[in-house]
Parts: C-alpha cells; structure tokens; sequence
C-alpha cells in the first residue's frame, strides 16, 4: 500500500484540497508562515476528511532577520515561537519529541547549513531533497547531504501558491491513516519514495514560486517588519506566557 504525502504547503482551501485530491495525494502537511499553532490544528481539521489527510505543522523561523534558519516540526504538543534561535528551538522539539524536517537546506539564507545538519544530525528526522523553488544544482546538493550524513530524504511542493500543490510529494511503502501513523512513518525511517514532477511544467512552477518569494522578501517584509504590528508567533507575544522571553532574539 502506497500512501503519497506533500509534506510542506503553505496554502490551503477548497482549492487547495481539490488540487490535492486530483494529484493522487492522501495527505498534506499545512505549515503556514506566522501562524500559531492551535489555529492550524483547527484549519488542518476543517479541511481533512476521508479522501485527504491535512497534518498541522510549523515551519519555525529561527534566529534574527538576517540570519534566520526555517526547521519544519510535526506532532508539536505545544506551540513553539518563531525568532528563537536555533538551539533553543530544536531544544523544544527534542522536549516535545516532535518530529523535524528540513527544508531546503544550504538554501539562500534562511536555512541550516551542513554545519547545522551534522550538530543537529540526532535530533533531525528528514531532510528535503527535492524544492521546487530551488534550481537542479541546489537539489543536487541536497541528495548529497542526506548521502553523506545518512539521513533519510522526504519532499514537498513547498507550496506558496494554488498551482503548486502536489508537484511533488513523499510516497511512504506503509499503511497510513492519521497524523500519528505520519509521526512514525517519519520517526521510523519508513521506506519511501520521492516523486516529483520534471517536466517543463515544474519549471512553470519554479518561476511562480520564485516570484512569490521576491514578493515575500519585498513589500510582505515591509508589511510585517512595520505595518502589521506584533506576529502572533513571536515569542513576546502573550499566547507564549513568557516561555520564551529569556531567548527571543529581538
């Protein structure tokens, strides 16, 4: 029994699932950016049933502005904030038991480093292989990567937009059926496949998703950074009870 998961998009409606659903996948893993935990476990809820799966996650931004460095967790018991560094975040993770993905990694500058991956080597579950945003070479050094550090690979679309959903996915040899059986699938090292799209149509995909990040690196930055006010992920915030005060970056 094969069951294909997209194990990183930050979008999700009807659309989204409909898209999903068409692409032959039997789960997603919803990771919105900045956005605190119980509102995904209930949107993730909303938009699961029988067909598909929506697994709630948080891709976590690490450290300063400047150097940040994005960690994907899943099965968090407890919401964990944004703009901590990276030792205190992966800290929580391995307290939580949570299971940590690594997407694209060495890529730009909002990811771990090779560095990171062999200090955190015990604590990371899987590291992604494959990014639509990224270009053949960036892939190339990311399968090197899960070579050399013996670290099983997973996938995603990586999904910023609609049209992404399901462009690549994880394809796990195991009867799955809940968020649970997804934790162990990935805790376990089941066996797996990674299935992507390499057609001209995955270059389509590339140039929109990079187009989103510009846009994301732009106005959406100067919209966060000055307009919009406190993230509802960062650790000052009340919702943390002070947790995190005595490690928040800024």
């Amino acid at each position: 029994m094969t069951f294909r998961i997209d194990c990183h998009v930050k979008v999700l409606d009807e659309t989204v699932v409909e898209r999903a659903k068409r692409a032959g996948l039997d789960a997603i893993v919803y990771a919105p950016h900045f956005t605190r935990l119980p509102e995904i476990r209930d949107r993730a809820a909303a938009y699961s049933d029988e067909d598909l799966l929506v697994v709630p996650g948080r891709e976590v931004f690490t450290g300063t502005w400047r150097d940040r460095k994005h960690v994907l967790a899943i099965g968090l018991e407890a919401p964990v904030p944004d703009f901590i560094p990276l030792e205190a975040a992966m800290a929580e993770f391995d307290r939580q038991d949570a299971i940590v993905l690594v997407p694209h990694p060495e890529f730009a500058n909002v990811s771990l480093s090779e560095a990171d991956l062999r200090t955190y080597a015990e604590t990371i579950d899987a590291i992604e292989i494959f990014n639509p945003r990224h270009f053949p070479w960036n892939n190339r050094r990311a399968r090197e990567l899960v070579d050399e550090l013996s670290i099983p690979p997973f996938t995603s679309s990586y999904a910023h937009v609609r049209r992404s959903v399901g462009v690549a996915h994880t394809a796990f040899d195991a009867a799955i059926e809940t968020e649970a059986d997804v934790v162990t699938a990935l805790e376990d090292g089941f066996a797996r496949r990674v299935v992507y799209d390499d057609s001209l149509e995955r270059w389509a995909t590339t140039a929109t998703e990079l187009g989103h990040l510009v846009y994301e690196n732009t106005w959406k930055k100067v919209d966060r950074l000055f307009l919009s006010g406190t993230e509802p992920t960062h650790p000052h915030h009340i919702a943390y009870d002070g947790r995190f005060d005595d490690v928040a970056v800024y």
